[in-house]
């Protein structure tokens, strides 16, 4: 059987297996690893059961199976020949009135950083990724002759964070100026909640740098106690994943889909929804640019060496832990995920640097993990936010935090347990 979803009661089934091992031990549904297929029917016997052969066929683009196994050829720089960089100096704007002074103390004075020839070439490489995805023509294709073409045609999922920050410049940088850009932001800590913090100091620098342009920040506020019915549509989206971290992102995701919020116009909030069917998601930037606590952790552990392993490993497995689940909360709203960190070119881009040149762990976090991005927002004027550091979404929105005090009584407790790959107990999270 094939499904753009699961049903409810599969979900609901799947949550109840083997709670205790923290994994199911039967399946229905699974995730189809990517690749095209064609399905063959016997139906020269109708009086008896159809017979059926799927197959799965070979990519012929030799990039994408070159893609696929995602091999670098400079891992690890070699001892007797230190590596070296051919760079550039910028001189970062006065930042004593910075945007971001409620979360870094304000520097005095000019900064002067430097930045890699490498990055110049990820930047362009993205710029043109976020322009095929935000072409009028792709966007607009469907409309029927003498509709009126919408005025918002394109959002991003927007967190004032790193990765957001450089899809809305870009975005910026691409789109006609006539047309208006949504930044959708979800929190369930109103404007206390990192991510809101974020977005407000990251729309203010957007502004600066994009003055003509007009931004709409769309405040997405919500409470998990009250999602009790969304609570379990997202679970029959995310299936066949099952865990808390899944649910926790995938309501995030479905709720930044929806678009239905809060913006400020005329210095009042007012109710706003937004109409765009696009949205840009940062889905792949820490998986190629070691944006993950984890991938410190493998390069204290295994060096350069072991970080390429680590990363590799999440780029293979990126469809199955991610891609499936966050593309069905989005669509369900009616919109279409594209995902600019993840077009072809770029990942060919990225692989041909040398990993040192993509990400130096020796850096404290928020300045050499995804070196070569943060290199990226300097080039696009995006000073003050090429220094934030990586906070997943559950943690941003602080959904995770209402989601362990309601299943788990506390976040102390909810950590004891390891609370983000608990798989879910139906009865507990969907009555």
């Amino acid at each position: 059987m094939l499904s753009s979803v699961s049903p409810l009661s599969s979900a609901e089934k799947n949550s109840d297996l083997d709670i205790d091992h923290g994994t199911t031990s039967l399946r229905f549904w699974e995730e189809l690893p990517c690749g095209i297929y064609s399905l063959s029917v016997d139906a020269s016997n109708i009086d008896s059961c159809l017979v059926a052969e799927v197959k799965k066929h070979e990519w012929t683009d030799a990039l994408l199976e070159q893609l696929i196994k995602w091999e670098r050829t400079c891992v690890e720089p070699v001892p007797m020949e230190p590596h070296t960089s051919h760079c550039k100096t910028v001189v970062m704007q006065d930042s004593k009135h910075s945007a971001y002074s409620n979360i870094f103390p304000p520097e005095s004075g000019p900064i002067q950083v430097s930045i890699s020839v490498p990055a110049e070439t990820v930047l362009c490489s993205l710029r043109e990724s976020v322009r095929r995805r935000s072409s009028l023509h792709t966007i607009f294709q469907s409309e029927p002759c003498g509709v009126e073409k919408q005025l918002i045609p394109v959002a991003v999922l927007f967190s004032g964070g790193l990765d957001s920050m450089i899809l809305a410049a870009l975005l910026n940088e691409c789109l006609d100026p006539r047309y208006e850009i949504d930044l959708l932001n979800v929190s369930f800590d109103g404007e206390s909640a990192p991510d809101r913090i974020s977005a407000k100091a990251g729309i203010a620098e957007l502004r600066r740098i994009a003055p003509s342009r007009k931004w709409k920040l769309v405040e997405i506020d919500s409470d998990l106690s009250t999602l009790t019915f969304e609570t379990k549509h997202v679970m029959s989206l995310i299936s066949p994943s099952n865990t808390f971290m899944d649910l926790n992102i995938g309501i995030a995701l479905w709720l930044a889909a929806g678009g239905d919020g809060w913006m400020h116009e005329n210095y009042e909030r007012v109710r706003y929804r937004s109409k765009a069917r696009i949205l840009l998601v940062g889905s792949g930037a820490d998986e190629q640019c070691a944006g993950y606590g984890r991938h410190r952790t493998k390069y204290r552990n295994g060096s350069w060496l072991g970080l390429n392993e680590e990363m590799k490993l999440d780029m293979q497995r990126i469809w199955k832990r991610n891609l499936g689940r966050d593309d069905r909360c989005i669509a369900d709203n009616g919109k279409e995920a594209r995902f600019p960190f993840l077009d072809e070119d770029v990942i060919k881009v990225l692989l041909d640097i040398p990993l040192w040149e993509v990400t130096d762990l020796n850096q404290p976090s928020g300045v050499g993990d995804k070196k070569i991005l943060r290199e990226v927002a300097q080039l696009l004027g995006l000073h003050e936010a090429s220094s934030l550091p990586k906070r997943a979404i559950q943690f941003g929105t602080r959904i995770a935090r209402e989601s362990n005090r309601k299943n788990f009584g506390s976040n102390r407790a909810a950590n004891q347990a390891s609370a983000g790959s608990v798989v879910i107990h139906a009865k507990t999270v969907l009555n």
